[in-house]
């Protein structure tokens, strides 16, 4: 294991220590707040009360993370990937994408998207569609090629949205795993053996009452 895989396993092991000693801070406090998408930068409109009720805001990387390519083109989810969506909706637990395309894709991050949409949606192979309508506006492109990950921007902007929330981001490189650990989310690697496939949701339940 290389060094940056090492510190990103062991920011993920503090993180879930730190959470698991909150387990009874967290049992006191009241159920996360459902909340929806306001605006484009993905503003969310219950996180005025986030500090109050506790909220958390989970980002992935799409490709695979949640998607995998197969070499004849074509896109389906990954093991796991379209279960563990509906469990964070069934929670109120809010989701978004944070993840590179063209940026010539689009003059803003809605009409990126749509292309994106289409681009995924044209392979698209298995009999359930990718949960695009949880994402909302939360999908994060690059407004310029000098904003593709790692670079930071996409991170910090979706942090400005936040609302305070907690943030998590999910992903299977070390390298965005470090830059998100490095701007305050709780990053977690994916697909990694002897691990949950997905951060599980009972701590990203736990996280979002953590004192601040």
């Amino acid at each position: 294991m290389n060094r940056s895989a090492s510190r990103g396993l062991v920011r993920v092991s503090l993180a879930l220590g730190v959470a698991a000693a909150s387990t009874v801070l967290a049992a006191t406090a009241g159920a996360a707040a459902p909340a929806t998408a306001s605006g484009d930068t993905g503003t969310l409109t219950a996180t005025q009360h986030g500090a109050q009720r506790g909220c958390a805001v989970v980002y992935f990387d799409l490709g695979e993370t949640l998607v995998h390519t197969a070499e004849d083109g074509s896109t389906n989810y990954l093991p796991g990937a379209a279960a563990y969506l509906r469990v964070l909706r069934e929670r109120h637990i809010e989701v978004g994408l944070i993840t590179n395309v063209p940026s010539a894709w689009g003059a803003n991050d809605a009409e990126r998207a749509a292309r994106l949409k289409k681009e995924v949606g044209t392979g698209w192979k298995g009999s359930t569609p990718f949960a695009w309508d949880d994402f909302g506006d939360r999908i994060l492109t690059p407004r310029t090629e000098a904003e593709r990950k790692p670079a930071p921007a996409l991170w910090e902007r979706a942090k400005a949205g936040s609302g305070g929330c907690r943030l998590v981001y999910q992903a299977e490189t070390v390298e965005e795993i470090d830059t998100a650990a490095s701007i305050g989310y709780l990053a977690y690697q994916v697909g990694q053996p002897s691990r949950p496939d997905f951060l599980p949701v009972g701590l990203i339940e736990l996280l979002a009452h953590l004192p601040r």
